[in-house]
């Protein structure tokens, strides 16, 4: 049984004009404790979905999602940190204490992520990949059971993205916490994860499941020029490439995402 089972989950929107727009359609997934897993797919295809019905950020919707009574972590595409509050004082707003003891944790934290020197530093005095930093120092900051993340270093760039990936993997390994880490790119896909889930261009379904069979550690910038790496991404790409095409030639014809 995994950590998390997705059983037959459908969600339809609807337009003011009440209009539906079905976003996912019969959903059907596991992941394993301490798994890490990616949900990759083209734009529009309701990965981020997904993962709000996942954290509990939407309820309406039809299907069963099990995990645990587990303590949730989540991370945005944007850092989302309160621009009131210093490095520190993000990470600490997040745990359930409060005063000198979680002050310190969090700070243990941040220096973690090596961000000791940025306590009281606000987000806008930091740079977007600090701010990142600082999301993940907050997420982990928790110990949470199960990690949410939704195309967190999109807006980075490629140096930085790897370093940060590379920062991922090693707080990961050091809990025990599943991850389910939404992505459209699928060298970030194979080079983090333990398996990942193809969604088809929306609305969208589980296409396939890959399990990734390169061992750790991993190092996220070398592991791509391996000869297994080049095998499972022709192998995936054939599997992704037609739901890509589905999504673009989509947006051309409406203008939709």
């Amino acid at each position: 049984m995994g950590f998390l089972e997705i059983h037959h989950l459908s969600k339809t929107y609807y337009s003011p004009e009440g209009r539906p727009h079905r976003a996912l359609d019969d959903v059907s997934l596991e992941v394993d404790p301490g798994e890490f897993a990616a949900v990759l797919g083209p734009s529009g295809c309701g990965k981020s979905t997904l993962l709000r019905l996942i954290g509990g950020l939407d309820h309406d919707y039809a299907g069963r999602i099990q995990m645990p009574a587990s303590r949730l972590g989540m991370i945005f595409q944007e850092p989302r940190l309160l621009p009131w509050m210093t490095a520190v004082d993000n990470v600490r707003f997040a745990l359930a204490a409060h005063g000198g003891e979680a002050r310190r944790h969090a700070a243990a934290w941040l220096a973690r992520v090596g961000l000791a020197a940025s306590n009281s530093a606000y987000p806008y005095q930091l740079s977007i990949g600090m701010q990142q930093r600082v999301a993940l120092a907050r997420a982990f900051a928790v110990a949470p059971q199960l990690l949410l993340m939704d195309e967190p270093f999109s807006a980075l760039d490629v140096q930085t993205r790897s370093l940060m990936e590379n920062e991922l993997l090693g707080l990961w390994a050091a809990s025990s916490a599943s991850v389910v880490f939404v992505t459209h790119d699928l060298e970030e896909a194979i080079s983090l994860s333990d398996r990942v889930f193809v969604i088809t261009a929306g609305p969208g379904t589980v296409k396939s499941n890959y399990e990734i069979d390169l061992p750790r550690p991993r190092n996220v910038a070398e592991i791509r020029f391996e000869p297994r790496f080049i095998e499972i991404y022709e192998e995936i790409w054939k599997d992704l490439k037609d739901e890509v095409f589905v999504s673009y030639e989509r947006q051309k014809h409406t203008g939709a995402a």
